[in-house]
């Protein structure tokens, strides 16, 4: 097969276009879930909740991945075509943003955020595996970060239109809205994506679950590396701190903050548009992070060493949420956003690194069940201290964790460094 351009052959363009339906697709698939966050805070008497029960609400999708990315790594390392399960869980995810819309009350609130867990462990494990599949091995680290971009994308729309949609429409239409956005993007996924780009060339044949898929997650664990632990805890404590702790609680700092909005003459911006502003800012900002971190890695060779400072930029952006005063309030997560962006991306290739191409849906089980061990302790953790210490104790410990990760990091790459010159 002819060469193109730095090495890629006609086959991984075409492979490269099929990012387009497959990013798109996971992007609109976070519109619930982003609207949830931006608003959920601020709008829980009109969910029927009750104000304690947020962190709940907004982690219990976290917990029931702990127990479905192993399965659906797995699933997605064993069969031979991803593209059905892939689709399938694209509209698991947009009944659960319509459950959001039409129920009341914390249980059925419950039963829709544990639909959207499962829905999200076989779009991100399966999606990312798929990636990584296609991916070139001295390109991982880009393809991965295009990948991530639509990620950040879609949950920067969620968080904005989500936040406007609710101060413009109400809480519960603009859920709906956002089951219907989530809906395109299946039916692009279903209508662009070819079998021929998400066939499993490695997948093997297909033992009973009782012997093999039942242990999935358990066998994934032991397969771990320490590099790969190093890797996923990495992931795992920038989840806590951006998806978990951040996303939870900025709209009581930006009530805190901006009291009950921005007024001027004539116009005013409620809280909720304020927050989702925010929010799809630093995911905005991640944009940049995730591809541009990845590229560098694959030129660079030092994967570990761009973690490990990425880390430290984290946890100056979390840090910087302390101190007092609207200048904070969007430095810091702008900082913050570019870091976590790098990190999620910096992590995912690492895994493919390090894991075979036959075990990438399991490396990335891994990965992504400590991460969302991380956002789901978050929110919980966030309102169970906040009472106590209050947001700044709370965004200064989330920076002293950072801290230590990246001290991890760094050391795996002096150990990596060392054995490559040997």
């Amino acid at each position: 097969m002819s060469q193109t351009l730095d090495g890629i052959t006609p086959g991984d363009v075409g492979a490269m276009r099929t990012l387009w339906p497959l990013g798109l697709a996971t992007a609109l698939s976070l519109m619930g879930d982003a609207t949830l966050y931006a608003v959920l805070p601020t709008h829980a008497g009109e969910a029927g909740i009750t104000l304690g029960a947020i962190g709940v609400v907004l982690s219990v999708n976290r917990f029931i991945r702990l127990a479905s990315n192993g399965p659906a790594g797995w699933l997605y390392d064993r069969l031979a075509d991803r593209r059905r399960l892939f689709l399938g869980a694209l509209w698991l995810g947009v009944l659960s943003t319509a459950i959001y819309a039409l129920s009341s009350g914390l249980p059925s609130l419950l039963v829709g955020r544990l639909m959207w867990g499962i829905a999200w462990s076989g779009i991100w494990v399966g999606g990312n595996a798929i990636v990584l599949q296609m991916a070139p091995p001295t390109q991982r680290g880009a393809w991965v970060g295009v990948y991530q971009l639509w990620f950040f994308l879609g949950a920067a729309l969620g968080y904005l239109l989500g936040g406007v949609l609710t101060d413009a429409v109400g809480y519960r239409p603009a859920l709906g809205i956002g089951a219907g956005i989530s809906a395109v993007g299946a039916l692009a996924a279903a209508s662009a994506l070819s079998a021929r780009h998400t066939r499993n060339r490695q997948a093997t044949r297909v033992g009973s679950w009782k012997t093999t898929g039942g242990r999935s997650l358990l066998h994934s664990l032991t397969l771990a590396t320490p590099a790969m632990w190093a890797a996923a805890a990495a992931h795992g404590i920038n989840r806590l701190v951006v998806a978990g702790v951040l996303s939870a609680t900025l709209g009581l700092l930006v009530q805190d903050r901006v009291g009950n909005g921005l007024h001027g003459g004539g116009w005013s911006i409620g809280v909720a548009t304020v927050t989702g502003g925010l929010l799809a800012g630093r995911t905005l900002v991640s944009l940049v992070g995730a591809p541009l971190s990845g590229l560098l890695s694959d030129r660079s060779g030092r994967r570990w060493g761009l973690l490990a400072w990425s880390l430290v930029a984290g946890a100056v952006g979390i840090g910087l949420l302390a101190i007092p005063g609207g200048l904070a309030l969007i430095v810091g997560p702008l900082i913050g956003a570019a870091a976590g962006g790098s990190i999620q991306a910096l992590a995912t290739a690492l895994i493919g690194d390090l894991s075979a191409g036959e075990r990438h849906g399991r490396g990335l089980g891994v990965l992504y069940t400590m991460g969302d061990l991380g956002s789901a302790i978050g929110p919980l953790a966030a309102y169970a201290l906040l009472p106590l210490t209050g947001l700044p104790a709370i965004y200064l410990g989330c920076a002293a964790l950072m801290l230590i990760i990246a001290g991890w990091a760094a050391m795996m790459g002096r150990q990596a460094h060392t054995a490559a010159i040997r």
